[in-house]
């Protein structure tokens, strides 16, 4: 964790073409010293996932990333075993003469390092240090919270069969969540935390410059103004996030275009809003946003 300091931290992400300000570049620099796991709350879009990415990037470490989803447990976080692997092992101790081997003793020899399939969680501290990115947490239950803390707190897992696995290096933990539900008060106590918003104006028109720097200065601009424009709007389902900012500057580069205007905007809604409701919305919207 070669970090030094929050300037070194900024300079560091702002290389991969990661844009951050003080505060976050201040809690990413905390998090890496006090090796404390790093809570990132916002609305989708704002670039949690892509701090990870760029940590990871930035300190030439493997990113090592757990997609939370409804009804996960510590199974798919952690371990399972190679079922497939272990009958062949019984196959071949069979075809080699050896079926008089011990039950005992053919039972341990299943339970094997071999035939261990590591998941994220167990991958991350085999091997640390690495970024281990814990995406949408908020989407599992209050269980995979309570694993998560056991785990966040020591650094260390016990597989039965062969032993504790604990980390020569914690690794560094981000965790996103999108706030579709609180996060106990327990996990956050274990993290440092912090809120992403949307960017400002001017800060996302050189996110632009940074991430899509073939798309010309001013057509760049004139996208975010015009996605600034919607996300004061409260009548979208989804107001388009930063990563869709992208998506649209580099669509409409990729058509050749200068100067956006409506019915370039209009036909190439679909990089920036996802809902039907909200493209008709814009689309109504478009032509008197261009005229501003």
């Amino acid at each position: 964790m070669e970090l030094e300091s929050t300037r070194d931290v900024a300079a560091r992400l702002q290389e991969t073409g990661y844009l951050c300000d003080e505060a976050l570049a201040t809690v990413t620099y905390l998090a890496l010293r006090m090796q404390r796991p790093l809570l990132l709350e916002g609305e989708p879009g704002t670039g949690k996932t892509a701090l990870a990415e760029a940590l990871a990037e930035s300190l030439d470490l493997p990113l090592i990333r757990l997609q939370c989803y409804e009804g996960i447990d510590a199974t798919q976080a952690l371990y399972d075993w190679d079922f497939p692997r272990q009958i062949l092992h019984l196959r071949a101790l069979e075809a080699a003469g050896r079926g008089d081997v011990e039950v005992e003793e053919a039972e341990k020899s299943l339970y094997d390092a071999r035939f261990l399939l590591a998941r994220p969680v167990l991958r991350a501290l085999q091997d640390s240090p690495a970024v281990l990115l814990v995406d949408e947490v908020d989407r599992a239950d209050d269980e995979f919270e309570a694993f998560l803390l056991e785990v966040l707190s020591t650094y260390q897992v016990t597989i039965p069969e062969l032993g504790t696995v604990k980390a020569a290096t914690p690794p560094l933990v981000v965790l996103t969540s999108n706030r579709t539900r609180e996060l106990h008060d327990a996990l956050k106590r274990r993290c440092l935390y912090h809120w992403i918003d949307h960017p400002g104006l001017e800060r996302e028109v050189e996110i632009v410059r940074s991430r899509a720097p073939e798309v010309s200065e001013a057509l760049g601009r004139q996208v975010v103004t015009l996605v600034q424009q919607l996300r004061d709007r409260h009548d979208l389902q989804k107001p388009p996030g930063v990563a869709e900012t992208l998506d649209w500057a580099r669509a409409l580069h990729h058509l050749g275009t200068t100067e956006l205007d409506l019915a370039t905007a209009s036909v190439t809604l679909g990089a920036l809003v996802k809902y039907r409701e909200d493209a008709d919305r814009v689309r109504q919207a478009l032509d008197q946003m261009l005229r501003a």
